[in-house]
C-alpha cells in the first residue's frame, strides 16, 4: 500500500485491514489474468486499470515501437477516425479495423496477422448510421472454447472462433444474429437507422448489446427507431431478454411520457460501453436522450429512461433501479461512457459503488446495489425557456460531490483574457448570445438577438465515449475532458428534411441578414419563424466562436482530472497536451508567456500500477516532427514523468498488456492525412 493510501486510511481512522479490502478490484468481478486485457474496459467494472509496472516513471521515455499495424487495406478506403481499443488474451491481440469493420487477430509480440474476418454488407452497410471500424469487440471463453463477438456497421452480431476466425455455425444463422430483428419494433433491414460503435459486453453466458442512431442535431423525424437493449445467449445467439428504454404501456416509467409520445419517439439507446457486476447479477446501462437533441416539444414529460443510469438484471433484463440525470433533455447530454464500479470507503463505511462520468462535467456516484446517491444530489430550480411548444422541467439534478471536473455554464469571467484587447473582443462577441449557468435553455435564433445559447460543456463534453479510469488501490478516478463552448441556435428545419418543429440551426438559404426589425421576434406562443431570417441567424450563430482565431474560452482546453471517490474530493488537475501551434505562434500573443494550454481530443486514459497514460489530440510541432505525444503522469501528483512521440494524435483509448515478461502499451492513432494504425510500444532492449 502506498503512502497516499495509508494517509487516507489514517484520516478516516480505519484499520489497515479494512483499507486492504477496499484497495482491490470491485468484488463480484471476474478479474483478468495479470497481464491480459480481455474486455474493452480491462474488466467488467470498466476500470481501464492494469497492475503492470515494468513501464514506469524512470523508463517511460525509453519506450520504442515494437510494431505498428496499419489498417488502410481493411476496407474500400482508408479510415482517418480510428477509435478501436484491442483486447489481449493468451498472447493474441483482437481488434476491429478498417472502414468495413473487420475483426482481426494479431500476434501480441510481433504484430503478425493471424486471421481477419470481414463482411461486405452492401447497401445495408452503406446506409448504416454508425460506419467505420467502431471501438472494439468482445471475447468469451468457458475454459475450453474461445469466441470473438463483434457488431458490424449494418447491425449484425457475428460470433467467431477466436483461434481461426471462422464463423460459429451454431450461433444465430451460420454465425450471425440480425440485430434489426427480435427488437420489438418494425424496421427496414436495409435502411433502418440503428447500429452500434461500442463493443458488446459479455458476462457469464450473456451478451448485452446496445444501440446507436444517426449523429447530428437535425433528425429526419420526431419518429425514429427505439434503442432497446437486449441480452443474448453467448452459445446460441438466442435472445434472452429485452429492456425497453422507452417504456411500453403498463411498464414502469410509461407515465413520464405525456400525450402518447412514447409510441412514436425513438433513440434513447445505449451507444456507450456498459459495465456488469457478476456477483450481484446487474448490468449498468448508460442511456442516451430521446429523439431531438435540442428540442422536445413533441415528447412532453420527463421521458424515462432518457439520460439515465439504469441497473437491470443480467439474466432477465428486469429493472432493478434507475436514476435520471437530466429531465426532458434539450442539451444533448447523453450518458456517454461506461459507468465505473468501485468498492469505496466513505466515512468508515464500505460501499459497493458505481461512478458515472457525464458530458456535463460531473461524476455521479451511487450505491450500485440500491441506486441511492453516495452524496446528496439536489433537485434545483432551473430557468424556463421560451421556445414555442417546448416542454420544460422546472428542476434538474445537481451533484454536490465530487466537484465538477469541467467549468459549467458561461460567464464573462470564463472568456479569453490573454490580453485586455482580446477580452474586450470576446465580451463584444458574447453580447449577441444568451449566456448563463448549466442547464440554460436553448433559444430560437433571431437577428436582433440572442443568436443562440452558449453551452459549456458542449454536447461532446466534458466526458465523452472514452470515459475514465479508476485506480482500485486508492479509488482515485482519472478522466480527460475538453473545455469547449458551442452555440446552440434553434431554427425550424427544412420540412423536406425533417418533420421536427425546431432543430439545431441549419441554414438552407443563409443569405444576407434581414433588415433591422425584420426578424421573427418570437415570444412564447407565437408561430415559428419562416424564411431566410431564422436560418441565416442560425448560420451566423453556428460560425466558429473565436477571437482572432483564438478560442473564446480561456484555457486549459484539454485537462486530466484526478478525483478521490472515497472522499468525494479533487486530488489534482493538469492541462493535458502541449499548447497548439496556432496559439504559440499567434501574433496577438507575441512576447507573452502562455502556460501550457492542453489540447482538445477524444482521449481515453490508462492507469497502471505507477502511471496515468494518455496521448494528445490534434497534430502539433514536436521535437521529432509533426505529430503528437503519448504522455505519462505521476498518479498521486499529476506531475508529467515522460513523453513519447506518435506520428498522429490519439483517437482510440490506450491499453497495456504483458507477454513473456515484457510489458507493451498500445494506442490507436489517426487524423487528417494519416490513416488509422495501432501503435504498440515496449521498452528499448
Amino acid at each position: 500500500m502506498n503512502q497516499l493510501s495509508k494517509r487516507r486510511a489514517a484520516q478516516v481512522l480505519l484499520p489497515i485491514v479494512l483499507m486492504a479490502l477496499a484497495a482491490v478490484a470491485p468484488r463480484g468481478q471476474t478479474g483478468p489474468k495479470v497481464g491480459e486485457w480481455p474486455t474493452y474496459g480491462a474488466d467488467l467494472a470498466s476500470t481501464r486499470y492494469s497492475p503492470l509496472d515494468q513501464i514506469n516513471a524512470d523508463n517511460f521515455n525509453k519506450l520504442q515501437l515494437a510494431f505498428r499495424f496499419k489498417t488502410d487495406s481493411l476496407g474500400p478506403r482508408p479510415e482517418f477516425q480510428y477509435q478501436s481499443t484491442p483486447l489481449m488474451v493468451n498472447g493474441v491481440l483482437y481488434i476491429t479495423a478498417g472502414t468495413r469493420r473487420a475483426a482481426v487477430a494479431l500476434d501480441a509480440t510481433t504484430g503478425e496477422m493471424l486471421w481477419m474476418h470481414s463482411i461486405n454488407e452492401g447497401k445495408r452497410g452503406e446506409a448504416a448510421p454508425r460506419l467505420l471500424s467502431g471501438r472494439g469487440l468482445s471475447y468469451w471463453s468457458d475454459g475450453k472454447e474461445e469466441r470473438i463477438i463483434y457488431v458490424t456497421p449494418g447491425y449484425q452480431m457475428v460470433a467467431l472462433n477466436a483461434k481461426t476466425g471462422d464463423q460459429i455455425q451454431s450461433f444465430g444463422v451460420n454465425g450471425i444474429v440480425d440485430l434489426k430483428l427480435f427488437n420489438d419494433q418494425e424496421m427496414d433491414l436495409i435502411t433502418g437507422e440503428i447500429g452500434l460503435h461500442a463493443a458488446p459486453v459479455i458476462a457469464k453466458n450473456v451478451i448485452i448489446v446496445g444501440a446507436a442512431h444517426r449523429e447530428g442535431g437535425v433528425p429526419k423525424s420526431k419518429t425514429n427507431q427505439k434503442g432497446y437493449v437486449r441480452g443474448f445467449d453467448v452459445r446460441t445467439g438466442k435472445r434472452l431478454w429485452i429492456f425497453h428504454t422507452i417504456p411500453q404501456p403498463g411498464e414502469f416509467g410509461y407515465d413520464t411520457w405525456l400525450e402518447g409520445s412514447a409510441a412514436y419517439t425513438g433513440n434513447t439507446g445505449v451507444w456507450a460501453q456498459m459495465s456488469v457486476d457478476e456477483e450481484l447479477g446487474i448490468v449498468y446501462l448508460p442511456v442516451e436522450m430521446p429523439t431531438g437533441d435540442y428540442f422536445g416539444g413533441h415528447r412532453p414529460g420527463n421521458g424515462l429512461y432518457g439520460e439515465s443510469l439504469v441497473a437491470v438484471d443480467l439474466q432477465t433484463g428486469k429493472r432493478r433501479w434507475h436514476y435520471q440525470f437530466v429531465h426532458h433533455g434539450i442539451w444533448d447530454y447523453d450518458i456517454p461512457c461506461a459507468p465505473i464500479l468501485a468498492d469505496i470507503t466513505v466515512n468508515g463505511k464500505l460501499i459497493k459503488a458505481v461512478a458515472q462520468p457525464t458530458k456535463q462535467g460531473w461524476v455521479y456516484v451511487f450505491d450500485r446495489v440500491t441506486g441511492q446517491p453516495v452524496w446528496p444530489i439536489e433537485e434545483r430550480a432551473v430557468e424556463r425557456g421560451d421556445v414555442p411548444r417546448e416542454w420544460y422541467s422546472p428542476t434538474q439534478p445537481f451533484v454536490t460531490r465530487p466537484p465538477a471536473f469541467e467549468p459549467q455554464g458561461v460567464a464573462i469571467d470564463d472568456l479569453i483574457d490573454f490580453t485586455p484587447e482580446l477580452r474586450a473582443e470576446a465580451v463584444k462577441l458574447v453580447s449577441r448570445f444568451k449566456i448563463g449557468p448549466l442547464f440554460t435553455p436553448p433559444v430560437v435564433s433571431k437577428w436582433e438577438g440572442p443568436l443562440a445559447t452558449l453551452m459549456l460543456p458542449n454536447a461532446t463534453g466534458g466526458a465523452n465515449w472514452q470515459g475514465g479510469s479508476l485506480d482500485p488501490e486508492t479509488n482515485i478516478l482519472y478522466i480527460f475532458s475538453n473545455t469547449n463552448v458551442t452555440a446552440l441556435p434553434l431554427a425550424p428545419p427544412d420540412p423536406t428534411r425533417s418533420d421536427m418543429l425546431f432543430a439545431r440551426g441549419q441554414a438552407q438559404n443563409p443569405a444576407a441578414p434581414p433588415a433591422p426589425g425584420a426578424g421573427p421576434g418570437l415570444a412564447s406562443g407565437a408561430p415559428p419563424p419562416t424564411g431566410a431570417a431564422g436560418g441565416a441567424a442560425a448560420a451566423a450563430a453556428a460560425a466558429p466562436l473565436t477571437v482572432q482565431g483564438l478560442p473564446l474560452i480561456k484555457p486549459p482546453y484539454g485537462r486530466i482530472t484526478a478525483l478521490d471517490i472515497n472522499q468525494g474530493d479533487l486530488v489534482w488537475q493538469v492541462a493535458h497536451g502541449d499548447t497548439p501551434d496556432n496559439i504559440k505562434n499567434h501574433p496577438a500573443l507575441k512576447g507573452l508567456n502562455i502556460p501550457r494550454t492542453g489540447r482538445q481530443g477524444r482521449l481515453g486514459v490508462l492507469t497502471t500500477k505507477t502511471l496515468v497514460i494518455a496521448g494528445e489530440g490534434g497534430f502539433n510541432t514536436t521535437p521529432q516532427g509533426r505529430g503528437a505525444m503519448l504522455r505519462a503522469y505521476h498518479k498521486a501528483t499529476g506531475a508529467e514523468v515522460g513523453a513519447v512521440y506518435m506520428p498522429a494524435p490519439q483517437t482510440g483509448s490506450p491499453m497495456t498488456y504483458s507477454v513473456a515478461g515484457t510489458q507493451y502499451v498500445t494506442v490507436s492513432v489517426s487524423g487528417p492525412g494519416h490513416a488509422g494504425e495501432l501503435l504498440v510500444y515496449k521498452l528499448a532492449q
